[in-house]
């Protein structure tokens, strides 16, 4: 798991004893079974972890982990980190699926156009740290245990889910929203038995709006294709493959692929393009910047309402696209929205993002 130091931090589960290389852990002193830190209660849960060492029950309300406390600051002020190092939850990320790939046996799901969402046991984390601000009739139900899943509306309709989660009243508009749960990270099995595990729970404990995700096994290269025509046919983004028998990984991992016939990437507002015919006297395009300092217009999928108030120079905003030119420049780019759960640095490699 990334921290403060130039290399992450390893987690580790030998024989039910768990342990961290970072100097929290190793400096704790006592019983190494009864040792824990803000690392392994991010990963399992702040109450599985108290339990676990045999914390008091006092120490699950007031042991808050100071950087967490300050991204819920942040959020609260309508801040968003840009670092995120020690504030970010340890999440499993993909990789893009290549051909040569053979996905027969493989768990097969859709991927979800929402918000990816870190239930860490009593609130809901974004990638980078921020706190979504659920309201409590919304996350009555779920389980103290972490879990891994997507605050999700609708297909095509990324935009008004961000609305709607970064609100800080926690309103009624949460009612639109699911949480759908595809994985627990603080249990320790194989990608099975976490599955059986948090259906299990959900199961039981009967979420209003919380429910499991559907996975279905892969049985081969056609399956797969067809269930992508079927899934983008129905508005949906692609697919999901989890390979069986996989550990939940921290960071980007090739037992997570995502299948799309339509890339996807983050860039930088840097300016605007003033539209002409009907779109005169307000936005034509945006101007934005990849990694690499690639420029270029981003034009279409803007609605009226982005072209009447457009996005602000220096926002980060995603696109899709068909493929790249030999320049380099993405052919056909589409917009889709504004994102404010990535964090998004000049100067950083020109990688292509794969987020779910």
């Amino acid at each position: 798991m990334k921290g403060s130091g130039a290399k992450p931090y390893v987690l580790k589960n030998v024989g039910g004893v768990y342990s961290c290389s970072c100097p929290a852990w190793r400096n704790a002193g006592g019983a190494i079974d009864r040792r824990t830190c803000k690392h392994l209660k991010a990963l399992r849960g702040e109450a599985v972890e108290l339990a676990r060492v045999g914390a008091p029950a006092s120490a699950a309300s007031s042991a808050a982990v100071p950087k967490a406390s300050k991204a819920g600051a942040k959020a609260s002020s309508g801040d968003h980190d840009e670092g995120g190092e020690e504030q970010a939850p340890p999440l499993l990320l993909a990789h893009v699926y290549e051909p040569d790939v053979d996905p027969t046996g493989w768990w097969m799901s859709e991927k979800l156009d929402g918000v990816r969402a870190y239930w860490d046991g009593r609130r809901f984390v974004s990638r980078l740290g921020n706190v979504y601000h659920a309201p409590e009739w919304f996350t009555a139900g779920l389980p103290e245990f972490t879990l891994d899943g997507e605050l999700w509306l609708d297909r095509k309709a990324f935009q008004r889910t961000v609305s709607v989660v970064r609100r800080q009243d926690g309103g009624d508009a949460w009612r639109q929203i699911k949480f759908l749960v595809f994985d627990a990270p603080g249990h320790d099995g194989e990608f099975e038995a976490r599955m059986r595990h948090y259906h299990a729970e959900l199961e039981r404990r009967r979420p209003a709006f919380a429910s499991a995700l559907a996975h279905e096994i892969c049985t081969g290269a056609e399956h797969l294709q067809r269930e992508l025509v079927r899934v983008e046919g129905l508005g949906g983004e692609g697919l999901m493959l989890r390979r069986p028998g996989s550990r939940y990984e921290v960071g980007r991992s090739h037992s997570l692929l995502k299948v799309k016939r339509f890339h996807d990437d983050e860039a930088r507002v840097v300016g605007h393009q003033a539209g002409t015919g009907k779109h005169k006297g307000r936005l034509g395009a945006l101007l934005v910047e990849l990694r690499d300092g690639t420029r270029f217009a981003l034009g279409t999928g803007l609605s009226d309402a982005d072209r009447n108030t457009p996005p602000p120079v220096g926002t980060i905003v995603t696109f899709r696209y068909q493929e790249l030119s030999d320049g380099g420049v993405p052919r056909f780019p589409s917009f889709v929205g504004v994102r404010h759960d990535v964090a998004w640095k000049p100067g950083e490699p020109a990688t292509r993002k794969t987020t779910r």
